[in-house]
């Protein structure tokens, strides 16, 4: 599978080509948000002012690509919690309202599949849609339905990923011990070693195909696994390593540290059992940490692999020349999973 064009909206300038040529945006936070665009090429004004913010990355970052793209042959999209704004709206509405007639457009909007049901409606395209919703997963659930999709079809696929960051969900992350307690550096978080990490938010959006013409990377393999055994996840690593042919000397890594202890002991195992002097990105400390996070990884990769490096996403520096990539991410410490891109051939 072919990766033919990319955007991302993030809470860096990811949208335009200004990334890569300027400073990245630090915080000193809990959470950060999303630097959202002028959406006003791409939604009309009157379906814009009805959607929640994860919505509206979605939405946006999706008829970026549409607008260019118009032999799509399915939209599928990956998140862990759709639209949470508009989602907590509605649950306030019920209480408000003492379970009475309710505005229906908070619960309409609220729903997973809403971004890829508008990105149909809005190019009237009535091609294969879905959406997955399988937490840290989500969005990997979302390549590996593509990949099977393109035997199928003729066409590109639209295949994404969208996640937004309430103060609700804070609170309740907060509980289970993946927050930070207090304001932290996002550019030093993978440097750091806390309870915790600090919360990100995004929407990133991919038009794959089978087609390598004019494509910008391969996305050749992808394994995961569900477990809280980590030898069981290093056995899955070695069928995947087993599965592909992949050199070490022009491999490197991309990795989801995201400063949390809990998380650090697995990568931490992860490079000394399997990094034999070779590269290692970073990606959290540009993004933050948000359950499909990994789809900021891929974005990374394609830049990497087409010779476009952030410095802060320098981990472990080694003179080599990179023609594939291997990512590695984790969440909550029991979804885990890995992905091989290369450079095209």
């Amino acid at each position: 599978m072919y990766i033919k064009d990319l955007c991302y909206i993030s809470c860096q300038t990811t949208f335009d080509s200004s990334f890569f040529e300027t400073d990245s945006i630090d915080a000193n936070a809990i959470f950060v948000s999303a630097k959202e665009p002028d959406y006003t090429p791409y939604i009309p004004k009157s379906l814009l002012r009805r959607m929640g913010k994860g919505v509206r990355m979605g939405i946006g970052s999706g008829m970026h690509l549409l607008n260019k793209h118009t032999n799509i042959s399915g939209i599928i999209l990956g998140t862990a919690n759709g639209g949470l704004e508009d989602c907590i709206k509605f649950l306030n509405q019920i209480v408000d309202y003492n379970e009475g007639t309710l505005t229906p457009t908070n619960f309409v909007q609220s729903t997973p599949n809403a971004v890829a049901a508008n990105l149909a409606l809005m190019t009237s395209n009535t091609c294969y849609n879905n959406t997955h919703v399988n937490s840290g997963l989500a969005f990997e659930s979302a390549l590996i339905d593509a990949m099977l999709t393109l035997n199928e079809v003729e066409g590109d696929i639209l295949v994404g990923s969208l996640e937004e960051v309430t103060q609700a969900n804070i609170n309740i992350d907060k509980l289970k011990g993946w927050v930070v307690d207090t304001e932290t550096r996002l550019l030093h978080l993978v440097n750091g070693n806390t309870s915790g990490s600090l919360i990100g938010e995004g929407a990133g959006m991919f038009v794959v195909s089978h087609d390598k013409q004019q494509a910008l990377v391969e996305v050749v393999d992808i394994h995961t696994v569900t477990t809280e055994d980590i030898n069981s996840v290093w056995k899955v690593y070695e069928s995947f390593l087993k599965n592909n042919t992949i050199e070490e000397k022009n491999v490197a890594f991309i990795l989801g540290r995201n400063g949390d202890e809990k998380h650090n002991i697995n990568y931490n195992a992860f490079e000394q059992q399997f990094v034999k002097g070779n590269s290692i990105y970073t990606y959290k400390n540009l993004c933050g940490e948000f359950p499909t996070s990994i789809s900021f990884g891929l974005w990374l990769s394609v830049h990497l692999l087409n010779k476009k490096i952030k410095k802060e996403s320098i981990y472990k520096d080694v003179s080599m020349d990179i023609k594939q990539i291997i990512i590695y991410n984790q969440t909550y410490n029991n979804q885990h999973s890995f992905l091989l891109v290369k450079e095209v051939l």
